[in-house]
C-alpha cells in the first residue's frame, strides 16, 4: 500500500498535465509597419490554431492594442481587450473565427483574424459585419485565407 500511493500520485500528475502539454502559444506583433508592407499591422495578421492554444500580442511599436471586433467572434466566446502598449495573452477555447483589431488604428486597417479549430461556421456572419475605412478590405483578404485543413 505504501508503494501504491506514490505511484498513484505520479500517475495523476502525468494525466493532469497531459492536456496542458499539447497547448501552443503563438505570438502576434503589433507594428507601425506590418511585414506585408502595409502601415499599421499585426504580424502575422492571420493565425490558424487549435482550441486551448494561447495568443500573445506584443506591442513592438508604441500606441497599439489588440481586442475583439464586435460581432466578429463565435457566439459562445468571450470578448477580450488588451490595453495600449501592454503585452496581452488570451487563451482561445471556442472553435470558430475571431476578428480582432487595434482600436487606435482600426480605420487604417489594423485588423487580424484567428481561425480556432476546424469550425468556420461563423464565416458568413463575420463577412456581413461592415467595418470602417481600410479595415473592410483587409479583413476580406484575411477571410480568403480560411480554408479546410489538409
Amino acid at each position: 500500500m505504501k508503494m501504491l500511493k506514490p505511484l498513484m500520485a505520479a500517475m495523476l500528475l502525468v494525466v493532469g498535465t497531459a492536456g496542458a502539454a499539447t497547448a501552443a502559444d503563438f505570438e502576434v506583433l503589433m507594428l507601425n509597419k506590418g511585414t506585408d508592407g502595409k502601415t499599421m499591422g499585426f504580424s502575422p495578421s492571420f493565425l490558424r490554431i487549435e482550441p486551448g492554444d494561447t495568443v500573445t500580442f506584443i506591442p513592438v511599436d508604441r500606441g497599439h492594442n489588440a481586442e475583439t471586433i464586435l460581432d466578429m467572434i463565435p457566439d459562445a466566446a468571450p470578448h477580450w481587450k488588451g490595453r495600449i502598449d501592454e503585452t496581452f495573452t488570451v487563451t482561445l477555447t471556442v472553435p470558430g473565427l475571431y476578428g480582432f483589431k487595434c482600436m487606435p488604428h482600426f480605420a487604417m486597417g489594423m485588423v487580424g483574424l484567428i481561425e480556432v479549430g476546424d469550425d468556420r461556421s461563423n464565416l458568413t456572419a463575420l463577412m456581413n459585419v461592415r467595418l470602417s475605412g481600410k479595415a473592410q478590405a483587409r479583413m476580406m483578404e484575411l477571410f480568403a485565407k480560411t480554408s479546410p485543413r489538409p
